[in-house]
């Protein structure tokens, strides 16, 4: 497909219903088609990888458009200028999100990325550095202990920050990485009390939610569980 036909089938597939919709989840964008979630996926797969598309597409600035694009996207294709252009225009929580998951994660830049962007200042790349760590503690299953642990004091230095989105984001993280085995969570609720103790406001409300949900019944049998 050309970009002027992704954006005709974004446009048709568009509704207002689903921008208000966005709207009430705190997705602020420029501009918009409306274009539900699984109507992107769908496109997605009936274009499969296209790197050049994808740049196009995250260059129009439409808020579907980029979301499609981190899902067409090549990783092996992708640079660390890209990564960074991309990652200074992410306009919502969504954007910041789904290039992680979808394509920063699978590059060979992953690793790097946490300490590359959480020491931005700006909301978004920020989060981005951070959320990279919850993506690759769900998705990289073959790495060992160490590899999270290099990121604790990455996510305690962070905790003070008070805006919505990294707070959030530290607060995944800590939770993404407890999960994964017993060693893990006695290791992420100690940082998480170290976290608490922090005079702050967002680093006590990261820690207090992250230990609740790390000590519960529910999380203590889906670790067991992955053990067998």
């Amino acid at each position: 497909m050309t970009l002027k036909e992704v954006l005709l089938q974004l446009q048709i597939l568009g509704s207002k219903k689903n921008i208000d919709g966005m709207k009430r989840f705190n997705i602020s964008f420029t501009k918009a088609f409306g274009v539900s979630a699984p109507n992107i996926r769908f496109l997605a797969k009936e274009i499969k990888k296209d790197h050049q598309l994808a740049i196009e597409l995250w260059n129009t600035g439409y808020h579907d458009a980029r979301i499609l694009a981190t899902l067409i996207a090549d990783p092996r294709s992708a640079n660390l200028k890209l990564l960074d252009q991309w990652t200074s225009e992410i306009e919502n929580w969504a954007q910041c999100d789904a290039c992680c998951a979808e394509f920063y994660q699978k590059t060979k830049y992953a690793q790097t990325l946490p300490f590359r962007w959480a020491k931005r200042k700006k909301e978004f790349v920020r989060r981005a550095g951070i959320v990279m760590i919850a993506e690759m503690a769900v998705h990289h299953k073959n790495m060992n202990d160490e590899f999270f642990e290099q990121y604790f004091q990455l996510l305690k230095q962070y905790s003070t920050d008070d805006r919505n989105f990294v707070k959030k984001g530290v607060n995944w993280a800590l939770r993404q990485i407890g999960k994964r085995n017993m060693v893990l969570q006695k290791k992420t609720i100690a940082l998480a009390r170290e976290i608490q103790k922090i005079p702050f406001s967002s680093a006590r409300w990261i820690a207090t939610d992250a230990i609740r949900e790390l000590t519960s019944f529910k999380t203590i049998a889906i670790i067991n569980r992955r053990k067998k």
